[in-house]
């Protein structure tokens, strides 16, 4: 099973309306706006590849999720998620760090914890040194969008 972040890089201009729902549903409403989601989920692999001419996708390690739930985790109320809040409401005393580890393992969903309080996406900033190539060619022809593997942790680290 694999955990896929999912990275809004390009905006709403001359997007069709059934590629704004998908990208609706992925919870990716605005730039620079990142969603995980495991590989299990039905229709999910559909859906990354729809969102391709709009998104960037690959597959997220343990180290780089924990940085990004510190870093970038929200609860509602726009307060971080803490070690604190992991033990106490999960009841995870590994704190944010086990939580990272079940949900690269699939034992937990992260978007399933919006019932919890847990803000399913995460606000990121542009990239830290711009973007390296264009943000209207595919990832392996060049260009930034669509499937780019575990080259997707070295971009969310430069958008923390």
């Amino acid at each position: 099973m694999t955990l896929y972040a999912i990275i809004r890089i390009r905006g709403t201009a001359d997007l069709h309306p059934d590629l704004e729902k998908t990208l609706h549903l992925l919870r990716l409403r605005r730039r620079y706006v990142a969603a995980i989601y495991h590989s299990s989920l039905p229709g999910i692999r559909d859906m990354m590849r729809k969102v391709e001419p709009w998104a960037t996708y690959g597959e997220i390690e343990v180290g780089t999720l924990e940085k990004l739930l510190r870093v970038r985790g929200r609860l509602e109320g726009d307060k971080p998620i803490t070690d604190e809040w992991v033990s106490s409401v999960l009841g995870l005393e590994g704190g944010v760090g086990e939580l990272a580890e079940k949900l690269v393992a699939g034992e937990i969903h992260y978007h399933r914890l919006a019932d919890k309080g847990v803000k399913p996406f995460f606000r990121l900033h542009p990239p830290r040194g711009g973007f390296k190539r264009s943000i209207k060619r595919p990832y392996g022809d060049g260009g930034e969008l669509g499937y780019r593997g575990v080259a997707i942790n070295d971009l969310i680290t430069r958008m923390l």
